[in-house]
């Protein structure tokens, strides 16, 4: 008798759960062809809860910094994620940011950079206007359609 083949990939649920750890995301999800592996992460025990969050980039002051990015993401001059990952203000460790508050941008300048699945996605100015709000700071992970900044 033929034993039936798992469609579980173990080694898979390992490895996307160790990038939902290395990113600080709280889901993760990939698929090809029919089959989709989603991985997601629940609410942070006390002791998880308890451990502060790494203070801010130099390059984003903490004026710049919303209140509450999620009312800002329905903004006119909202730019967006596109995509699940990690949000990082310059090119490399180290140097300038792209943009700092009160910036004039063009349209179709670099703005940020989210990295997903090792993939660095330059994030670019929907229009012209000016850097008002910084909603994000540095190595932070972000999700899909929340606000990063705001131009006026």
């Amino acid at each position: 008798m033929a034993t039936k083949k798992s469609i579980v990939d173990g080694a898979l649920i390992r490895e996307l759960a160790d990038l939902l750890k290395e990113t600080g995301l709280s889901e993760i999800e990939i698929g090809e062809g029919e089959r989709r592996v989603r991985v997601a992460r629940g609410a942070p025990t006390n002791h998880d809860a308890s451990v502060e969050p790494a203070a801010p980039s130099p390059s984003v002051t903490a004026p710049a910094l919303a209140s509450h990015p999620a009312a800002d993401s329905h903004h006119p001059g909202a730019v967006t994620s596109p995509m699940v990952g990690t949000v990082y203000v310059a090119p490399e460790p180290g140097a300038d940011p792209f943009v700092k508050l009160g910036d004039s941008v063009k349209e179709g300048q670099t703005l940020l950079i989210v990295e997903a699945m090792k993939v660095m996605n330059p994030i670019r100015a929907p229009r012209t206007g000016r850097v008002s709000q910084i909603l994000i700071s540095d190595g932070a992970p972000v999700e899909y359609g929340e606000a990063l900044i705001i131009l006026e």
